[in-house]
């Protein structure tokens, strides 16, 4: 026992032994005295003498193989690679025990070089071939070429220093110092001409318009090791695209969106407004090349990238392999640290209004639900596709008339519409300046003091009524026909002018009759225009929705594209969950007593004079219910003084428990922008095919995507990369995309960072 003046540990030391090694919470293994032991719940798996390596590498499989641990705690414990754990779960799985005790020497049945090869070996090495390569022609492994290189003391020759041309320190290297000068169309630039010795992908000269066109000292498009090597010394901020002829080659039709994504200003803008991120051999120009391509071929984020071919992609964007997973989330990441997404979206939309001024005239605002299915905790909004309310981030879109989008801004808190639009609108002030314009949206935007803000600001509204109001009598409706935007539409309207805010609000009220009777008043301040377009520019909503709906199902517009999170204002108000609470059980108590009121109501009707003629009887034959009412009365007040006591909203950090936080916005928005920039040029294709495609409106967007995602052959010239796309499934369709070329050919696009002119064609349609 221990001493009156000592007490005994009542926990043990919990330290690890040396000579035991955790591999986790349920396995160990312990060493002592020359012997091993694994021991899985206090039971022994495996016990060997130490240096007995067929009985370890049995113990480290039957740890993994029975599920006691998983590959990287055993190879961990063991001082093992996971790539050495995997080749013995091989070699049990075939093999067996025996397996595991490899006899020495070199594995019987396969080839090995012999002594005469080395020259052959050395020879081939010098040529600058792979170890792949040379594998491939002498029969053997790439493994046996790298150990012989090894044991023969090969080093690789020291790459010769290269020189940028034009390039000072400090500058940018990948920038000519040769001013710009436009193209020739002599004849030593005349199509199909041959190609001369020097390689029109390798010119120090920027092309005819501004875009900077980068130096590469690459050869063969197919190998950029020199570019790599520069890249990662810092020395160059984007790789030159280096285009090679080739047949077939997949998804390259894809480049015939290239014009159209040209004329969007993309990459100028992004260009202006990011400048670079960095040394690398995928800079700023290569990286939204390639979102915008993906986004087009329907690869909607960069994890699929993994089910589609680096080398294959590369070559659509005239590089050796195309970025992967990892770097293209790497390259957004950067770009989400400048904070400037929205000066780019703001820049876009400028671009695109200066473009499409007259489209503009109308404009259709309406917010979109993106759900979120995490942990944290986010503000919930309502979701009318799923009739719920759900944690979500809403974002507020601005289309033009056509339906193409023009800007979006995200909402703090899932603000609603009416708080939300005159923020919108100040962006759409400083987009068309003083310009009035007709602001269309649904009954999320309905506030009568939101309209005379608007009016007075100096923007016409269009919405359609909310609430209650007057029906219309039937002999006021009249039959309405116009043909606008080349279509033809007849409603029955009946036209008249309301007042609202208790008269001071002067507004029209145009209200469309359907056929089974239903009415749906329309308001505007517009009077100048005709009832049938003000109907008209109110259905046509619908292009909208379709906009979300489409870019929901081929660009996975609500993709969470990053997890993170960022602090969000903890003062904000929000609903008090405690008066809905309340609000919950004070609608249960109205009920409960509105029942019993009927049942009092219905014994009442049905009293028997004879038996009970005075009130004081039935009162007295009723007692229980008429004291369940005076109790259920009782409880309604009590509960709406409670609610009375109860602010309707409080601050955020009395609601969350922990840190109030919200979606890191930047990248989201980054991609926003990228898939809207690929959805604006995949519109302006479908446009310039339609006067070549009767089916347009039905399956234009279909004719566009089926000809982005086919096959093409590539040749490159001096002057012009030619895009040859494989004939699609019918003539007609595959002569309306040969109609498309030329007018792609006409725009004489030269391909981003390159002095390439692309032009267009599409292989004849074979006989049948």
């Amino acid at each position: 026992m221990a001493g009156a003046g000592e007490q005994s540990d009542l926990f043990p030391d919990a330290t690890t032994p040396e000579d035991t090694t955790v591999v986790n919470d349920r396995c160990l293994v312990r060493t002592q005295h020359g012997h091993r032991v694994v021991i899985v719940s206090g039971v022994v798996l495996a016990q060997y003498a130490v240096g007995d390596q067929m009985a370890e590498a049995y113990a480290m499989v039957s740890l993994v193989e029975q599920g006691w641990a998983d590959q990287n705690d055993v190879a961990r414990a063991f001082d093992r690679s996971g790539r050495s754990l995997r080749r013995y779960q091989r070699r049990f799985e075939t093999g067996g025990l025996a397996a595991l005790s490899r006899a020495g020497g070199y594995p019987s049945g396969r080839a090995r070089l012999s002594p005469s090869r080395e020259q052959r070996v050395r020879r081939l090495k010098a040529q600058g071939l792979p170890n792949r390569e040379i594998a491939r022609r002498l029969g053997v492994t790439p493994k046996a070429i790298r150990k012989l290189l090894a044991r023969m003391g090969w080093r690789d020759p020291e790459p010769e220093q290269v020189s940028l041309p034009g390039v000072t320190p400090g500058g940018d290297p990948n920038l000519s110092a040769f001013p710009s000068a436009p193209l020739a169309d002599g004849p030593e630039n005349a199509p199909g001409k041959p190609r001369s010795p020097r390689d029109p992908n390798l010119s120090a000269f920027p092309s005819s318009g501004d875009e900077p066109v980068p130096v590469s000292f690459d050869k063969d498009p197919a190998d950029r090791r020199v570019d790599r090597v520069l890249a990662y010394l810092g020395l160059l901020d984007d790789a030159a695209p280096l285009f090679r002829s080739g047949s077939g080659v997949p998804r390259a039709g894809v480049l015939l969106a290239l014009p159209a994504l040209v004329d969007t200003g993309v990459f100028a803008i992004g260009r202006t407004i990011y400048g670079s991120i960095g040394p690398a051999f995928y800079g700023l120009r290569t990286t939204l090349v390639a979102l915008l391509l993906m986004a087009l071929l329907r690869i909607k984020r960069p994890e699929m990238l993994k089910e589609h071919s680096p080398a294959d992609l590369g070559r659509v964007l005239g590089l050796d392999r195309a970025p992967e997973v990892k770097t293209l989330r790497r390259k957004l990441s950067r770009l989400a640290t400048f904070g400037r997404a929205a000066e780019f979206g703001r820049a876009l939309a400028e671009r695109r209004v200066a473009e499409r001024g007259a489209a503009l005239g109308f404009l259709y605002v309406d917010g979109h639900v993106r759900v979120y299915h995490g942990t944290r905790t986010l503000p919930k909004a309502h979701v009318a596709r799923m009739r719920l309310a759900m944690p979500a981030t809403t974002d507020y879109w601005v289309n033009d008339a056509a339906g193409d989008p023009l800007f979006v801004v995200t909402a703090e808190a899932n603000a609603g519409m009416v708080k939300m639009l005159p923020s919108v609108l100040d962006e759409v002030r400083a987009l068309v300046g003083e310009r009035r314009v007709t602001v269309i949206f649904d009954r999320g935007g309905y506030s009568p003091k939101l309209f005379r803000t608007l009016i007075t600001d100096g923007f016409d509204m269009l919405t359609y009524r909310k609430g209650r109001f007057p029906r219309v009598r039937r002999s006021r409706f009249g039959l309405h026909q116009a043909v606008i935007a080349g279509r033809r539409v007849s409603y029955k309207l009946a036209d008249q002018g309301v007042r609202l805010l208790g008269g001071t609000l002067r507004l029209r009220q145009v209200t469309r009759l359907s056929e089974d009777g239903h009415q749906t008043p329309i308001l505007t301040s517009r009077r100048d225009l005709s009832a049938v377009e003000v109907a008209y520019r109110m259905f046509e909503r619908w292009r909208q929705e379709n906009f979300f709906k489409y870019l929901r199902e081929e660009y996975a517009l609500d993709a969470l594209v990053d997890y993170g999170v960022i602090a969000d204002d903890p003062g904000r108000d929000v609903p008090n969950p405690r008066r809905n609470e309340l609000d919950a059980e004070l609608r249960k108590a109205r009920a409960e007593m509105a029942q019993f009121a009927a049942e009092y109501g219905a014994e009442a009707f049905s009293n028997p004079e004879r038996a009970r003629p005075t009130m004081r009887g039935f009162k007295i034959a009723h007692g229980k219910l008429a004291h369940r009412i005076r109790a259920a009365l009782k409880r309604v007040a009590a509960l709406e003084a409670a609610r009375a006591s109860v602010p309707k909203r409080v601050p955020v950090h009395a609601v969350v428990s922990g840190e109030v936080v919200k979606l890191a916005p930047e990248r989201k928005l980054l991609t926003n922008l990228i898939k809207m920039v690929a959805y604006q040029a995949e519109s302006d294709l479908v446009r310039l095919v339609a006067p070549h495609y009767t089916r347009v409106e039905d399956e234009g967007r279909t004719l566009i995507q089926s000809a982005l995602a086919g096959h093409a052959d590539l040749e490159v010239t001096d002057t012009e990369l030619h895009v040859v796309l494989r004939p699609l499934s019918s003539p007609h369709r595959s002569r309306a995309i040969a109609s498309l070329c030329e007018e792609l050919n006409r725009r004489r696009t030269l391909f981003p960072g390159t002095r390439l002119r692309l032009r267009y064609a599409v292989t004849p349609h074979p006989l049948r």
